[in-house]
């Protein structure tokens, strides 16, 4: 049998039948030193296991990079009663994610300049699990701040084109994203953008009632086809780094791949609910189903698919956006939008992936490499030496079904209730200390570190 390498000293071995690795699954063990966090090597599965190191033995079980979930609403502090970080850390855990990034809102106050930056960032060091990073917000009249905020660590910023569903995390005109996306560029910058068009949205019938048809053509594809051509249009006049958040309208991939073509810094994500969800199947009523833009027909999710597979979408995130279950009334246009799924991405995901012909190195791809990529973490997303020891094991081929309450989000209200998914998330690791075991965090203490941006190379 082969052994390690002497200079090579790791306290704990995972070993797997099935390894994702950047250059695809194999059997291996994995090395890692729980004291520096870090992956040391990636090793022939039967490599001798060296005198003090603990062996994990997972059997087929396989072996996945934690989850990088760059879009989630922690709502923390200010509106702590529809989430928290203590809540939303035990939940992504539970799910195999590890590190989360966190929105500019719903909290109060947003992270609009360094001052809210820090009251957040204090809120979170004492209660994370996992690792958190933070985007900034670009609002009317902040363009000063983004720089102080880029320079404070935050991994980019989040602006709206239309009324973000909170007064104090007010939209910018086109006015106002040309100057702030004019000062981001100017930095090296990423802006991350909610892209609809207001005009088109105001000009839509306003959703009223419990009809999910009503609250969908409220909604337009249209508007999303709009605001995303203009994007593309001011990222090619300012050489910019723009990102499309959660993609609904299959309509603009084309738009989105010619301007890749041409050179344009356009990146985009969906998420699981566009994914795995469709309008067909919303019963009305049921506005844990409500999100902004909204869960469209099934032959547009197809072409979502087709985007996947092309490489046109690069990334998966939850989108998670819970609030309290009095805000979920059954009228479309009164309910909160959003849709809480943090702890059910991985799942839901693979779900719908293997019955499509994807792998779960697809689904590594879209749920960890490209969205750590995406913000610059250089150290999570992949199982290689250097890389911090950040792991989910999944059982791919078990199933169960969503039931809320085994949820640790702070609210159990979720669009996934009663469906049966493949997937079980047997453990999840955190620099090689295991936080989660069988769905249940393994510990009340928090164990996570707050991120911040890492030096472009």
């Amino acid at each position: 049998m082969p052994e390690l390498d002497p200079g090579l000293d790791p306290d704990l071995v995972l070993r797997s039948t099935r390894v994702i690795t950047p250059d695809g699954p194999r059997a291996a063990s994995v090395a890692v030193s729980t004291a520096e966090g870090r992956i040391l090597a990636v090793l022939p599965y039967d490599t001798v296991v060296p005198p003090g190191a603990r062996l994990e033995d997972l059997g087929d079980d396989v072996l996945l990079p934690g989850l990088v979930d760059t879009h989630v609403h922690v709502n923390d502090p200010g509106r702590t009663d529809w989430e928290g970080f203590a809540t939303a850390t035990r939940a992504a855990a539970a799910g195999g994610v590890t590190t989360l990034v966190d929105m500019p809102l719903n909290s109060i106050p947003p992270t609009t300049d360094v001052e809210a930056l820090e009251v957040k960032r204090a809120v979170a060091r004492r209660a994370a699990h996992i690792d958190v990073g933070f985007w900034g917000g670009a609002i009317p009249g902040n363009t000063a701040d983004l720089r102080p905020l880029h320079d404070a660590g935050v991994l980019g910023f989040k602006c709206f084109l239309l009324h973000s569903g909170v007064d104090e995390f007010p939209h910018l005109d086109p006015a106002g994203l040309g100057a702030a996306l004019g000062e981001i560029a100017g930095f090296g910058g990423l802006l991350i953008v909610h892209a609809e068009d207001p005009q088109l949205i105001e000009s839509a019938p306003p959703p009223s009632g419990p009809r999910y048809a009503d609250f969908l053509a409220s909604r337009p594809r249209a508007a999303e086809n709009r605001a995303i051509e203009g994007l593309v249009d001011l990222a090619r006049e300012l050489d910019a780094r723009v990102h499309i958040l959660h993609l609904s309208s299959a309509e603009s991939l084309p738009r989105i791949a010619a301007a890749r073509r041409e050179g344009i810094r356009i990146t985009v994500e969906t998420c699981p609910h566009f994914l795995t969800l469709t309008a067909e199947e919303v019963p009305d009523g049921a506005t844990e189903f409500k999100c902004c833009p909204p869960i469209r027909e099934a032959a547009n999710q197809d072409a979502l698919w087709q985007g996947m597979a092309d490489g046109t979408i690069d990334c998966v995130v939850s989108d998670h956006s819970p609030c309290t279950a009095d805000l979920k009334t059954d009228d479309f246009g009164q309910a909160w939008g959003g849709i809480s799924s943090l702890q059910l991405g991985l799942p839901a995901i693979w779900t719908a992936a293997r019955r499509r012909g994807h792998t779960l190195a697809d689904v590594v791809r879209w749920m960890s490499t490209a969205p750590a990529a995406l913000v610059g973490l250089r150290q999570k997303g992949a199982i290689e030496a250097g890389r911090d020891a950040d792991f989910a094991v999944l059982a791919p081929e078990e199933t169960f079904t969503v039931d809320p309450a085994s949820l640790h989000h702070r609210n159990q209200v979720t669009a996934y209730a009663g469906k049966t998914l493949h997937g079980v998330v047997r453990s999840t690791w955190l620099r090689g200390h295991k936080i989660a075991d069988h769905g249940a965090p393994t510990g009340p203490l928090p164990t996570g570190r707050l991120l911040e941006r890492q030096p472009r190379v």
